[in-house]
């Protein structure tokens, strides 16, 4: 079987109203429906954009992330509607959730029929918990499309390689991963750990994050990101495992074919075979 997938480097910049949010997620979103694509990535955190409208009660120039959670209903209506219209996948990045007066760093996977997944982030980087108190989810979730079963981890996720073995082992070939990271340091964390997963648990791993500036919004004045549509290391694939690359930071979109036969046929009979082989007598199988 095979999938296209876009993946959305995100221009973060000051914005005046819902509205004009909709409007930019509309042109990312009607530039992958021109490519056909099956599914379309967006990153982590680009909706703290909404928080640059201001009109906060603290900070006046800008809302708090506390605040951020009032546009959910708005933002699952676009995000509803475009994948309705498009008959794409959509995984709308990530936005910031309340539940019982907690905060979650959520993913939401949109159906093309109406139906909502959603994934929230299980390992919480420092600065989340000091700045903005965000919890943990606890649950890894895996969707079944009718292009196969996916994961989304979000940034720091994909860092943990248990969890990227405990996605494979039931049963997911693609592994999408929206992040957010402020300066090289961080991008090199998240893109170097993706290629290790690829590799690992021979999946592909489909990755973008936010470029530009909120220069009210606090935590997210600096934006380093680049999209990636990561393989395995092997002779199907490209040497270097990068099927598509976005220029770094530069506001665009990044389309390529997944070819999930490749992947059975690596693990089968790959240069390695790193699935098959792994060592179950000594550590856990998560499957």
């Amino acid at each position: 079987m095979k999938l296209r997938v876009s993946a959305v480097q995100y221009h973060l910049h000051t914005i005046g109203s819902f509205e004009e949010f909709a409007a930019q997620v509309t042109h990312y979103v009607k530039t992958a429906e021109e490519f056909e694509a099956d599914f379309v990535l967006f990153p982590e955190l680009f909706t703290t954009q909404l928080m640059s409208i201001g009109g906060g009660k603290r900070h006046p120039e800008s809302l708090t992330i506390d605040e951020l959670p009032a546009f959910t209903d708005s933002y699952k209506e676009l995000f509803v509607s475009l994948a309705q219209q498009t008959g794409m996948h959509i995984i709308g990045g990530t936005h910031i959730i309340e539940e019982k007066g907690h905060l979650y760093n959520t993913a939401f996977l949109f159906y093309p029929d109406g139906r909502i997944g959603e994934q929230r982030k299980l390992h919480i980087t420092p600065p989340e918990v000091k700045e903005w108190n965000m919890q943990a989810g606890d649950a890894l979730h895996i969707f079944d499309t009718d292009k196969g079963k996916i994961a989304i981890l979000i940034c720091y996720d994909i860092e943990f390689p248990e969890i990227v073995r405990m996605a494979r082992a039931r049963g997911a070939d693609v592994v999408f991963c929206p992040s957010c990271t402020d300066d090289r340091h961080g991008f090199h964390r998240v893109r170097y750990t993706c290629h290790a997963r690829t590799i690992e648990n021979q999946i592909y791993v489909v990755t973008t994050g936010t470029i530009g500036s909120l220069p009210t919004v606090d935590f997210m004045r600096g934006n380093y990101g680049q999209a990636a549509v990561i393989t395995p290391n092997d002779v199907p694939f490209p040497p270097g495992g990068l099927l598509a690359v976005g220029e770094i930071n530069h506001d665009m979109v990044i389309t390529a074919d997944l070819d999930l036969s490749l992947l059975q046929q690596v693990r089968e009979k790959g240069s390695v075979t790193t699935w098959r082989d792994r060592r179950t007598d000594l550590y856990t199988d998560w499957s």
